[in-house]
C-alpha cells in the first residue's frame, strides 16, 4: 500500500543510530526527502547518504543546544523550503545501573537535557517553521520507550525522560499542532528492548536476553526495522491520518509482568 510519503520532507534526529538509520532507509525507500541529523557520528551518516537514493540533506547539532537546534532546521527549510515529518529518536540510554539514592545530578541532568529538552526544542523549531509554511498535513513522531510505561529500576532518569516526551509532549502537543495545520498529528511510539548499537552490550549477556524475554509474547528482541516501520506508518497521513495522540508500544506484546519461564527461551535464537 502507497505511505504517500514520496516527496515529503522528514527530518531524521539521531539517524546514525539503529532505529534511525532503519528510519531512513526505509523513508529513502518510500521517496521522501531527508534530512538526517547527527552529531558526532557524521562519518556513518555520510556512508548512509552515499547508500540511499534521492535528495538527502547531512545535518550536525548538539540537539541540547537551541542554538545549533535553530540552525538545523533552518538548513532544512532553506534546502527544501518546508519540513512536513519529523522524527524525533535522538537519546541516550546511560548504560550503568544507578539507583536514585546513589544517582548524581550530573547524570540526571545530562538524561534530561538528552532526552527531553532536546525534543522540546526539535518540536518547537517544527511548529515554527508549520506555522510559517501551513502546510497541508504534517506529523511528529516521538520515540518514547517501554521504560516510560512500566518505569526501569536503576534508570529512573531515563524512564522519567521518556515518560515526559510519551505522554506529556505528546498528549498536549496533538492539541496545539492543529492550531497550526488542521491535520497535522503527533504520535508517539514506545519500543521495548531492541537489537541497535546502544543496547548490543546488554544483549549480549544471555542472562540479560533471558530476563527480557519473560515478560513478553514474542519470544525475540525486536530489531530496528520493527520499530522503523512504526514510525513510517505514523508519518503517513494515507495510512495513518486520523491517528493522533497515541501511544504504540512495539515490544513484542512486552507486559508488567512474567510470561516465560527461564528454561523456556533460548537466548541463542532471539
Amino acid at each position: 500500500m502507497e505511505t504517500g510519503l514520496r516527496g515529503k520532507v522528514v527530518v531524521v534526529t539521531g539517524a546514525s543510530g539503529g532505529i534511525g538509520t532503519a528510519c531512513a532507509r526505509l523513508f529513502a525507500r518510500e521517496g521522501a526527502k531527508l534530512v538526517l541529523h547527527g552529531h558526532r557520528n557524521l562519518d556513518r551518516l555520510h556512508a548512509l547518504q552515499q547508500e540511499l537514493a534521492g535528495e538527502i540533506l547531512v545535518a550536525s547539532a548538539d540537539l541540547t543546544e537551541e542554538a545549533e537546534v535553530e540552525h538545523l532546521f533552518r538548513k532544512a527549510l532553506d534546502r527544501f523550503h518546508g519540513v512536513d515529518v519529523l522524527v524525533a529518536n535522538a537519546g541516550i540510554w546511560p548504560e550503568d545501573d544507578e539507583p536514585i539514592h546513589r544517582m548524581s545530578l550530573e547524570r540526571w541532568k545530562r538524561t534530561m537535557d538528552t532526552d527531553l529538552t532536546s525534543v522540546f526544542l526539535c518540536a518547537r523549531s517544527l511548529f515554527r517553521i508549520l506555522e510559517r509554511t501551513k502546510p497541508e498535513e504534517a506529523a511528529l513522531v516521538i520515540v518514547g520507550s517501554t521504560a516510560a510505561v512500566f518505569g526501569e529500576e536503576g534508570h529512573a532518569d531515563y524512564a522519567a525522560a521518556k515518560a515526559g516526551i510519551t505522554y506529556g509532549l505528546t498528549r498536549t502537543l496533538k492539541n496545539e499542532i492543529v492550531r497550526i495545520v488542521p491535520r497535522g498529528r503527533v504520535n508517539a511510539v514506545c519500543p521495548g528492548w531492541t537489537t541497535t548499537p546502544m543496547s548490543a552490550a546488554g544483549l549480549e549477556n544471555p542472562e540479560v536476553v533471558t530476563r527480557v524475554l519473560q515478560t513478553r509474547a514474542h519470544k525475540r528482541v525486536a530489531r530496528a526495522e520493527d520499530v522503523a516501520s512504526a514510525i513510517v506508518f505514523l508519518s503517513s497521513d494515507r495510512l495513518a491520518g486520523h491517528i493522533t495522540g497515541e501511544v504504540l508500544a512495539v515490544a513484542g506484546g512486552m507486559e508488567g509482568r512474567l510470561l516465560h519461564l527461564p528454561e523456556e527461551i533460548n537466548p541463542r535464537e532471539a
